[in-house]
């Protein structure tokens, strides 16, 4: 807990939640815990720098802090975050969409990848549908919006991800012991190999799942936290099948979004075939088992009619 003084205001309290201090050194080790003892002062010189006064208890998710702050009596969010090859590109692509189906940058600072942007409604995340087919039909009309955009220059790029995934599978493969499980790992490489060498242009948020979108006043959900890459809309497809998973409304979330996005259904399975295999080999090399909802929906794409 960490108090900020500012000329003619009261002190603020402003908590860094535990879970995001555990979460940093877990999956950053000393790089997070360093990262989590700046964030009071970083905070602070934000908050002086920007004129921005805090308007509520902070907000996390795995990496990045989201203090709800007001700039000038307008609602707005700080984020602060640990820079990496994911998030390296998050401000270039929201300045790319500039709004459209997607949060708006206001401010941004390139030395410690801080973050101004306008505030949405944290309580109304799109997990809070009761209808999954009505939130994958959200999703999907969003990803038609925000992979509409060429992707400018600087950011990852598919093709070299994919190059490294097939480059790093047979190892990968020796490591798996059940045989099916392999066989279905082996058949996502396969896939992936066939459309590695068009790997697309499109701007790709990559992390585009239900907690994700929240509700806003200028538009019904917009999008939040890209990993932007350049690539293929095919590569955008796992979050929602994944999300609130229902293995009876794998095939029905699969054709409703190569649907609303006009995508070619057998170079779309091919690359979401790709996201089981990074999600595969991160497991694997992790020392973690595969997570058994991950195989099935693979197991669903490559059935024969599917």
């Amino acid at each position: 807990m960490s108090r900020f003084t500012h000329a003619g205001r009261v002190p603020h309290v402003i908590d860094i939640p535990e879970e995001l201090a555990a979460s940093q050194e877990l999956y950053n080790g000393d790089r997070g815990r360093e990262f989590i003892a700046a964030l009071p002062t970083l905070v602070e010189s934000f908050l002086e720098r920007w004129d921005l006064r805090p308007d509520g208890p902070p907000m996390h998710g795995v990496t990045a802090l989201v203090l709800p702050v007001l700039k000038d009596d307008t609602p707005a969010a700080l984020k602060l975050q640990l820079l990496d090859d994911e998030s390296a590109g998050e401000p270039l692509a929201l300045r790319t969409w500039d709004g459209d189906g997607a949060v708006r940058l206001l401010d941004h600072d390139p030395d410690t990848h801080t973050m101004l942007l306008e505030r949405l409604d944290s309580t109304r995340m799109l997990s809070t549908l009761p209808g999954t087919r009505d939130a994958v039909l959200v999703i999907a009309e969003l990803l038609a919006h925000l992979t509409a955009a060429p992707a400018p220059a600087g950011l990852r790029r598919l093709g070299d991800i994919a190059q490294t995934m097939l480059d790093r599978t047979p190892a990968a493969l020796r490591r798996i012991p059940d045989p099916d499980t392999r066989r279905t790992v082996a058949d996502c490489a396969a896939a992936l190999r066939e459309v590695a060498d068009e790997p697309g242009d499109r701007l790709l948020h990559w992390d585009l799942h239900d907690e994700n979108v929240l509700a806003s006043d200028r538009a019904p959900w917009l999008a939040i936290d890209p990993k932007p890459l350049a690539g293929d809309p095919g590569f955008e497809l796992w979050p929602a099948l994944d999300n609130r998973y229902d293995p009876d409304d794998t095939l029905w979330r699969f054709d409703a979004m190569t649907d609303v996005l006009g995508l070619d259904r057998a170079r779309a399975r091919a690359w979401t075939m790709g996201r089981l295999l990074q999600n595969a080999l991160w497991d694997i090399e992790d020392g973690r088992p595969l997570e058994p909802r991950q195989l099935d929906i693979a197991h669903r794409l490559r059935t024969p009619g599917a």
